[in-house]
């Protein structure tokens, strides 16, 4: 029998999008984007930050800090 698959990252994003908590997001870049997630699917998260949505590949992002505060 096989087992369902766990798909922490979705469970992540999807509990701390429908809380509206303020996150931080690290990119591989060193850039730190803080706002609150609006979307997001396999490949990309919406994040809401300074007024504006931006668009980032989930590749692009080294860590993500729940609960942020600015």
């Amino acid at each position: 029998m096989n087992k369902p698959s766990i798909n922490i990252q979705d469970g992540f994003l999807f509990q701390n999008l429908k809380d509206g908590r303020t996150m931080a997001v690290e990119l591989t870049t060193g850039r730190r984007l803080e706002g609150r997630i609006r979307r997001f699917d396999r490949f990309a998260v919406v994040i809401e930050s300074e007024g504006r949505e931006v668009l980032v590949y989930k590749h692009a992002i080294a860590t993500i800090l729940a609960g942020a505060e600015s």
